[in-house]
């Protein structure tokens, strides 16, 4: 194949209808939109607008927030894990961590850190670091034989130590 000889597959582009070009054409005067008003016009976008009545996006009450500080953890279950163990894409005998979790397929991006919960069965030995493990979890990898290291936890801790020593 040559680069002069590159075509689209047929029916993929498609002409444009040229519009306002004379009664003959069949789209003439209007162009197919009707007869005049606001949306026979070019530049028109009225999305939630009632014809002047209170839209019902203003006439429902406000609720709740979004609290933008909020850490948003990427979750493995114990059982994704021992899946990817059984794959051979993750090694028990070697600490497994975020880094690793993502270079073997078990999340797709760690976000804020990775959180560890208790669904599932995990038969391994493994020693695993992440940012947060709820206590069945942690619970479960220590009756497998294997231990939790939990980082931000230590964080928060850390933090509450140093405001009580300020006072």
């Amino acid at each position: 194949m040559k680069l002069n000889e590159l075509r689209d597959n047929p029916g993929a582009r498609h002409k444009s209808k040229r519009v306002g070009r004379g009664p003959g054409s069949g789209k003439g005067r209007t162009a197919g939109r009707g007869n005049k008003g606001q949306k026979s016009r070019s530049g028109v976008a009225i999305k939630g607008f009632e014809g002047g009545q209170m839209p019902l996006y203003r006439r429902l009450p406000k609720r709740g927030f979004n609290n933008i500080f909020a850490k948003r953890y990427q979750v493995v279950n114990l059982g994704r894990l021992q899946t990817a163990i059984d794959a051979g894409k993750l090694d028990a005998g070697k600490p497994i961590g975020e880094a690793e979790l993502v270079a073997s397929g078990v999340v797709r991006r760690a976000r804020d850190g990775v959180r560890l919960l208790a669904q599932g069965e995990l038969t391994a030995k493994v020693e695993i670091t992440v940012a947060g493990a709820s206590a069945g979890a942690v619970a479960a990898v220590e009756a497998a034989g294997g231990s939790v290291t939990v980082t931000v936890a230590k964080e928060v801790k850390a933090e509450e130590a140093d405001k009580e020593a300020d006072k």
